[in-house]
């Protein structure tokens, strides 16, 4: 089967909400890739996640929570810096995140630091998200996807506050270009794809992201579902979202490129384009399962769990 390597950001969500009555902040293991990285170990495949964290108690909790979740840290380095908080409000269920921390954590990463086997031995490599704002950590990822020889799937997971101005837009949609171009897989959400390009349609994005390179393309849009645009010839597709419970979206996104990227590693890309409808319809159902808990990675669910949830 191999493995996927997931690089990017792990650090600590500290998520508003109340007890007896008053404000509390509720600690979770977080960060976009090591959301993903969880959600497709819980999903079975074999992952190793890459990354750079900081050198206190918290990180520590870190560690132990991806060996606990069965994903390799052969690619993780540490620092002397305290771990990133990304600080989480919510309008409803949907999180708005702040992020502390001088230096950050995750952003401690180098070129140098990869291990070059582990990066080349994978069957998948999953970039992107706020790491990409790093330039250390930007040079790793650009290393790691020339090294690569399996898949490459990405996700620009774009965190509006971290993007002062229109010159910060432009410049990461041009480092989003330089990984589209040769990603097998690009997943983005309707959120991201506003950012990056105004209000274009989805179907006119996922078209632009062809044109780019990309192969396959899914755009998640919450409640409404997934566009799946398999390929720059083929017709795109809505599949909606199962309805649920939402209490939390937190990694709602992430668990489906999680089970994308599981399905890639357990039984290989579709033999047929239009084999993406069906693993981005189980993904969505992951998804909504995870938004029926609170947290991120710890709502990352099994294959059991979601048939349970949404038996067919």
């Amino acid at each position: 089967m191999g493995y996927a390597v997931v690089l990017g950001e792990a650090l600590v969500d500290l998520l508003d909400g109340e007890y007896d009555g008053q404000p509390v902040y509720r600690q979770a293991i977080g960060g976009a890739p090591l959301n993903v990285a969880v959600g497709a170990a819980r999903l079975g495949a074999e992952v190793e996640f890459v990354g750079s964290l900081g050198d206190d108690v918290l990180a520590g909790r870190i560690l132990d929570f991806l060996g606990t979740a069965g994903v390799g840290r052969r690619g993780v380095v540490l620092r002397p810096a305290p771990t990133t908080l990304g600080v989480a409000t919510f309008a409803g269920a949907e999180p708005d995140f702040r992020f502390y921390g001088e230096p950050l954590s995750y952003g401690l990463l180098g070129p140098e630091d990869l291990d070059v086997p582990l990066v080349e031995g994978a069957a998948v490599l999953y970039a992107g998200s706020i790491v990409l704002l790093c330039p250390p950590v930007l040079a790793a990822a650009r290393r790691a996807w020339a090294l690569a020889t399996g898949l490459r799937v990405f996700d620009p997971n774009v965190r509006p506050r971290l993007l002062p101005d229109r010159a910060a837009i432009a410049d990461l949609r041009d480092v989003v270009a330089g990984f589209v171009a040769t990603a097998d897989l690009v997943k983005l959400s309707a959120a991201d794809a506003e950012v990056l390009y105004g209000d274009d349609p989805a179907e006119d994005v996922a078209l632009r992201l062809h044109a780019l390179g990309a192969g396959a393309v899914v755009i998640t849009a919450g409640a409404r579902g997934a566009l799946v645009s398999a390929s720059a010839s083929g017709t795109s597709v809505w599949l909606p979202a199962p309805v649920v419970r939402a209490v939390d979206a937190t990694g709602a996104g992430d668990s489906v490129m999680a089970a994308l990227i599981a399905d890639l590693i357990v039984d290989g890309p579709p033999a047929e384009p239009t084999g993406w409808l069906a693993r981005v319809g189980f993904a969505l159902r992951v998804a909504g399962l995870v938004c029926e808990s609170p947290g991120g990675a710890v709502a990352m669910p099994t294959r059991a769990e979601v048939a349970r949830r949404f038996p067919t």
